[in-house]
């Protein structure tokens, strides 16, 4: 039986809508709706479809979800060649002035001529794809290949959110659009520990994954992967007044629906393309995307024209690239360092090597998950990546340049032993990593040389022993100068000490003299939450208080006791075990008792209130909008608690990206899982 008439416009409104929405959120940025809204309307657009298969368009949005894997991807002749342009390997400014010479002097032009007007653009680093639309519906994309012959990758083209299957407004009835499929970095990441999570491959870098991705012969595979595309140019196009100069080509597109990279200008002359070259190379670290330089093209077509082909290469463009970003060198051996939090972070020694401008010896390897994650060893050629600033990484082994069966390096192994435990090669406290958790960390807190601002800024939080004043840069400069090492240091400041620091009067010693006198007298939670034990925040540690009624009980408890806390599972309680078996964090707790802290023993516990009072959260991973810490507040504003770990006692798991073994915990207990949505619509519904 046909569709009605009814059917039929229901059918045209929801491809309509859910093409407006996917603009909205994939090339836009701006999502119009959510996503459980856009899920409903897909989901019956999809109804549809199955009850009346004539219904289901080219252009359908349900036709993303990839169909049935290809044997083969057939060849495809590209009407007008996907050339590729030279490349100026001057990285510095000069290349910019040395193509506008070029320029000019193939337009016979001298001195007195006025400049000439360039179009700038980013070069990306994916795969060059051509797009050919039919009447504004996608019909076929193809890959560059040689140049002169493709692959077939429409299927999985169709798959990529960010590419229209229908064109909007008058468009003509062939345009062949050429652009870059791509990864954003973060993508990139995720991809990769979902990768690493099913125990499947892991891609090297953002443009391997894309290429990688785009040439399965499985759709839906394809399907699964988070590209993006940005169109740069035109190939055939049939009946339409083409746009004077390629800005022009380009503001045509974005209003047709594509994806256009808003980084580019029109510049004039030698200077505009050297100052472009400059403004992106300090953004490139910034952007969500891997380039490789930026392109400069002739902005006029008449000129471009005039200009023509040199050996199959366009005289009225180039790629103008910067100083490379990853080079391959030898990895000498692995260090450890620890961090301002007390996270143990195993580092590269390298042998030297020039990349990103600069010479590289050492590298963050992250933790050990990374290293086995990418299989490096010891010994071995190893692929090193600097972007700006930022810290040089390893990206991967060369493995095809491993000359045998090289040694795994083991981080806890390789620290210093004590009672048959790996301990901190700074403090020489025992280092623990937490069965939930990538990172090894020593749990020398308030003792630990490398941990000690942190430790201190904890310390001093308002949330926690709240000495108003004692912030970043003055716990920095008391640290420089060796005047507090540790939290006791704070109770034994005087006026001279604290008047003569940078920026200190005496009028500011004073104050803040007065407002550690006042911290001397405060909570048994709070002091507990101040001692910086990890995976112990406000709750737990209020909790502990309430429980034990004196701190001499919760240092004397062992696991087991700990347990019978509300929220505290075995994870806390084995963390709270380890701070207490550290000599140096119980000598000074009892130095901050002789120091005069106190507080009072048996606190009066609180009454939760609200609509989730008594109800249970755990937060892990990342969430789209909000922070950990305002997700906390607007659970607590509820009167619901925010634990460090999943137990039986887990009311929800609030799951973001990347979520990590906390989430598989979860759906092991079968405790409730949200996303930021579904916790936001759980709120609400609190009032």
């Amino acid at each position: 039986m046909p569709a009605d008439s009814k059917t039929i416009e229901r059918a045209a409104w929801l491809r309509a809508e859910l093409a407006r929405h996917e603009h909205a959120y994939y090339v836009l940025d701006a999502p119009t709706i959510s996503d459980a809204e856009y899920d409903r309307l897909f989901q019956e657009l999809e109804g549809i479809e199955k009850t009346f298969p004539e219904l289901a368009s080219p252009d359908s949005p349900t036709r993303r979800v990839g169909g049935k894997p290809l044997a083969q991807f057939p060849a495809v002749r590209h009407r007008i060649p996907m050339l590729s342009i030279r490349t100026e390997t001057d990285t510095e400014e000069s290349g910019a002035h040395a193509f506008d010479a070029r320029v000019r002097r193939e337009l016979g032009l001298d001195e007195s001529d006025p400049d000439v007007e360039y179009a700038t653009e980013l070069k990306f680093d994916g795969l060059a794809m051509s797009l050919r639309y039919e009447d504004g519906v996608l019909v076929q994309a193809a890959t560059r290949g040689d140049g002169e012959n493709g692959e077939d990758v429409t299927s999985n083209v169709r798959t990529v959110r960010a590419i229209p299957l229908r064109l909007r407004g008058d468009v003509p009835p062939v345009l062949e659009v050429r652009g870059e499929v791509y990864m954003r970095r973060d993508d990139f990441e995720a991809l990769n520990a979902r990768q690493s999570a099913a125990g499947e491959k892991v891609f090297v870098n953002p443009r391997n994954a894309a290429a990688g991705s785009i040439r399965q012969l499985d759709p839906g595979i394809a399907a699964r992967r988070p590209l993006s595309f940005f169109a740069y140019g035109l190939g055939e196009t049939v009946g339409w007044n083409t746009p004077a100069t390629h800005a022009g080509i380009l503001d045509a597109l974005e209003a047709f629906g594509f994806p256009v990279c808003k980084h580019r200008d029109v510049v004039a002359g030698g200077a505009g393309l050297a100052g472009f070259h400059t403004r992106v190379g300090a953004l490139r670290d910034s952007l969500a995307f891997d380039i490789d330089g930026v392109v400069y093209k002739v902005n006029a077509l008449a000129l471009q024209r005039q200009l023509g082909f040199v050996t199959r290469e366009p005289r009225w463009a180039v790629a103008h690239k910067y100083p490379a970003q990853e080079a391959v060198t030898r990895l000498r051996g692995i260090e450890v360092q620890v961090g301002r939090t007390g996270a143990v972070t195993p580092v590269a020694r390298l042998e030297p090597v020039f990349v990103g401008g600069v010479t590289v010896t050492n590298a963050t390897l992250h933790n050990q998950d990374e290293i086995d994650r990418k299989d490096i060893r010891l010994g071995d050629w190893v692929i090193v990546r600097r972007a700006g600033d930022v810290i040089p990484e390893i990206v991967a082994p060369v493995t095809e340049r491993r000359e045998q069966d090289l040694p795994r390096f083991k981080l806890l192994e390789s620290l210093p032993q004590r009672d048959g435990l790996p301990c901190c090669p700074v403090c020489g406290s025992h280092v623990v990593r937490g069965e939930d958790e990538a990172v090894a960390r020593c749990t020398g807190g308030l003792y630990c040389p490398a941990q000690r601002k942190q430790a201190l800024l904890h310390f001093a939080g308002r949330r926690a022993m709240d000495i108003e004043g004692l912030g970043d840069k003055l716990v920095e400069q008391l640290v420089d100068a060796a005047i507090i090492k540790t939290p006791v240091d704070i109770y034994r400041l005087g006026i001279l000490a604290l008047a003569n620091l940078e920026r200190m009067g005496e009028k500011s010693a004073q104050n803040l003299l007065a407002a550690i006198e006042r911290s001397r007298h405060t909570t048994l939670g709070r002091f507990i939450f101040a001692l910086g034990i990890r995976n112990v925040g406000e709750a737990t540690a209020r909790d502990l208080a309430l429980h034990f009624g004196n701190l001499d009980a919760v240092m004397a408890a062992d696991e087991t006791c700990l347990q019978q806390v509300p929220d505290v599972g075995p994870i806390v309680a084995k963390c709270i075990v380890e701070f207490f078996a550290e000599a140096h964090n119980r000598e000074i707790i009892e130095q901050l008792r002789a120091a005069g802290v106190e507080w009072a023993e048996g606190e009066p516990a609180p009454v939760p209130s609200g609509a989730l009072a008594g109800k249970v959260f755990v937060l892990t991973g990342s969430l789209p909008t909000m922070s950990r810490d305002e997700a906390k507040a607007l659970i607590e504003a509820k009167g619901g608690k925010v634990t460090g770990s999943v137990s039986k006692k887990t009311d929800y798991l609030v799951a973001g990206a990347d979520a990590g073994s906390k989430l598989t915990k979860a759906e092991a207990l079968g405790i409730d899982i949200v996303d930021e949505a579904g916790l936001l619509s759980l709120l609400a519904s609190a009032g």
